[in-house]
């Protein structure tokens, strides 16, 4: 079992936030020596800053310090000014600071854009001085940042003064949220480098902290808590190049309805939050589902990183069975593998073990004795594990072998150590001072093991994308036209290799009778109409028919959804059974193009979630989402044809390019894609045109 150490780069040139995140001198404009003012409560936080300068238009000494009239009249240059003057004022007072030669600004005060039309007009004049002075910007509606190294703490809070120096760089948009994950850390004992409220982020934002803090020797993890994103490409683009040198753990939030954006079954399963954590994941970044899952997660990464590796073994050692069927439960629960030690592993456990114990994965000690270290460090050594999660309770009397480890700093991933405080805190001391994560529970130890894993299957799956196969398929052009209906799309989609049962498409009742009789019989009867998504909704999908008098049934039920007065009609033939996908793809907003692999058919929705990636895609990426689909859907489970591997890898590589070659293109539609024993065939499909999520859609939903 291995970790491997995290690289220092150079910093990225026309990037540098150094005078405002380590400035050596800082001015508070609209400082004051009246407690009730946020002036005096900045003043206050940076009081033990040496070279703070307090700035006030009266003057005089404010909190034992000299106070200026002005930002100009300070004498040495100020890197950092701290604004707590009302909105109004903000944007001329940024506009004094720049003439005065002030590298930066921070600007904590509300009213802006957050507040309504009036402060959207301050904000956009805010952007106008900051772009043409070129002043670097943090804010305005934040809580600022705090540097504990440098003491610096931008922040109107006293408490953050305790906040001790530490590996882990946090960036949120909340500045609540800002405060609240370092508070966190600090209860586990783990210290911040940097931590930063963005607030609106009229200048600074996500990618500029994120690439600061990258190339921060100080920094060794990097902690996001992200709300909206309005450039997602870019934070994407930012978080793969941190990722190359340091672990990232994301946390989204906005779980929340996708609305009349969802046009398509693939737009209803791809809303804004499910796109932004598949496209941090891909970028790179261990994505987290809550806030003490983002705690527990950087403590793991903050001092170690496993190297790159696709599949990662793991190993699970106790000194009680409980826990330890416990902790293999949830890491098998998230697909993490646990294989059989090597027989010198075993036997060597069987010289140090009682014959009663479990000596394989995971292992029971039945309580830990002297011979513990040696058992977790056999188990560490086995070739087939790079990670092992050991747990122990500690009890009066016990012998203290785990920190016996720590003090060999041994390569052990993640402790979880239970018991009274007054035997466990030692322990728990001791590991952290070695560099180990160490964990209170048991579900907190899967979590940070769960991180070091991803976030080593990131790197590994990164390389093996960056190999480019030639014989990938281009994106067929698409026609800029609107909507394509299921004839159109189809004809799109064979450019990509994807076939489809043969079809005609009839404008009258006597030109359908025609195409029963040049396909053949039964056939599949649907009306072909672009605006309507969901056509077995209204009753206009009709399978296996068989007679004249079928058709005539069928086509009347079409043309009494109401949908035209003159409906298209389009006849296919049946199609052989088999299993049933749905593939498409969405163009967000912010993050670009994604492809989408899952369970299809009409219950779309209610099957398990799919696979999404961001496009364009590599055939690893591909692979990826092809072995997501659950076990049985891939083997063909009741007789039903397995889905091809391969091919389904082609289509959805493809079908990324025809979205980052066509940007014109909305959503693709492919519901369901049927896996046959020939092979994979589109039965329905619809291709959409790109459009802003706040427009309206003209398209019936049924």
């Amino acid at each position: 079992m291995s970790t491997s150490p995290i690289p220092a780069a150079d910093p990225p040139p026309g990037r540098d936030l150094a005078r405002l995140f380590a400035p050596r001198s800082i001015a508070v404009i609209g400082a004051s020596a009246s407690p009730d003012k946020a002036g005096h409560a900045m003043t206050v936080a940076l009081d033990d800053f040496p070279n703070l300068h307090p700035v006030n238009p009266r003057a005089g000494r404010i909190n034992g310090r000299r106070a200026y009239r002005t930002v100009g009249e300070i004498p040495e240059r100020v890197d950092l000014a701290i604004l707590a003057v009302p909105p109004a004022a903000v944007a001329r007072t940024v506009a004094e600071c720049a003439r005065a030669g002030v590298g930066a600004v921070l600007v904590c005060s509300g009213g802006f854009a957050e507040s309504g039309p009036a402060g959207t007009a301050l904000q956009d004049e805010l952007r106008a001085v900051v772009a043409s002075s070129g002043i670097r910007l943090l804010g305005p509606n934040t809580s600022g940042f705090v540097h504990p190294a440098a003491r610096a703490r931008a922040n109107f809070m006293p408490s953050v003064g305790e906040l001790r120096p530490g590996p882990v760089g946090i960036i949120a948009q909340s500045g609540g949220m800002n405060l609240a994950l370092s508070f966190l850390l600090h209860a586990d004992d783990i210290g911040i480098s940097l931590a930063v409220g963005l607030g609106n982020a009229v200048d600074v934002d996500f990618v500029d902290v994120l690439d600061h803090l990258a190339h921060d020797e100080d920094t060794t993890v990097i902690a996001l808590h992200i709300e909206g994103v309005r450039d997602g490409r870019a934070l994407a683009d930012a978080v793969r190049r941190a990722t190359a040198v340091k672990p990232v753990v994301a946390l989204k939030v906005g779980r929340a309805d996708v609305g009349d954006f969802a046009r398509s079954h693939t737009g209803a399963l791809t809303g804004d939050w499910t796109l932004a954590r598949a496209a941090l994941r891909q970028a790179g970044a261990v994505v987290v589902d809550t806030l003490g899952e983002l705690v527990d997660a950087v403590a793991a990464l903050a001092h170690r990183r496993l190297p790159a590796l696709f599949d990662p073994g793991v190993a699970v050692v106790t000194g009680q069975a409980g826990p330890g069927l416990l902790v293999a439960d949830r890491l098998r629960a998230t697909g993490t593998r646990l294989p059989p030690l090597t027989e010198s592993t075993t036997a060597r456990l069987a010289e140090l073990l009682p014959p009663l114990t479990y000596q394989r994965n995971p292992v029971d000690t039945g309580r830990p004795d002297t011979t513990f270290p040696q058992v977790v460090e056999a188990v560490g050594a086995d070739p087939r594990i790079d990670a092992t999660l050991v747990y122990t309770l500690q009890e009066a009397g016990t012998p203290d072998t785990v920190a016996h480890l720590a003090e060999e700093r041994h390569a052990c991933t993640v402790f979880v150590t239970g018991g009274l405080d007054r035997d466990v805190l030692p322990q728990r001391t001791a590991l952290r001072a070695a560099g180990i994560p160490v964990y209170t529970a048991p579900e907190r130890g899967v979590t940070g093991l769960r991180a070091l894993l991803d976030d080593a299957h990131a790197r590994a799956l990164g390389r093996m994308s960056a190999i480019v196969v030639p014989t990938d398929p281009t994106g067929p052009a698409v026609p800029d036209r609107g909507a394509l209906d299921e004839d159109q799309a189809k004809t799109v989609l064979a450019g990509l290799g994807l076939r489809s049962p043969r079809r005609i498409v009839a404008s009258t009742h006597a030109r359908a009778h025609a195409a029963m009789a040049e396909l053949g019989n039964p056939v599949v009867v649907k009306l072909c109409d672009a605006r309507v998504l969901h056509k077995s909704d209204i009753d206009a999908v009709h399978v296996g028919v068989a007679t004249r008098a079928d058709l005539d049934h069928a086509l009347r039920r079409i043309d009494a959804a109401g949908i035209d007065a003159s409906p298209r009609y389009l006849l296919e033939e049946l199609a052989p059974a088999g299993t049933e996908l749905i593939v498409g793809a969405v163009r967000d907003a912010s993050f670009g193009p994604f492809v989408l692999l899952g369970v299809g058919g009409v219950d779309v929705a209610t099957q398990a979630p799919p696979a999404v990636r961001a496009a364009p895609l590599s055939r690893a990426e591909a692979r990826e989402m092809y072995r997501q689909l659950p076990e049985p859907v891939r083997a063909g489970a009741r007789g039903r044809a397995p889905v091809p591997e391969e091919e389904t890898i082609t289509l959805l590589v493809g079908l990324g390019r025809l979205m980052t070659e066509n940007p014109h293109v909305g959503e693709v539609d492919i519901n369901p894609v049927r896996a046959t024993a020939e092979g994979l065939l589109a039965l329905d499909a619809v291709i959409l045109p790109h459009r802003s999520p706040d427009r309206g859609s003209t398209s019936h939903r049924g």
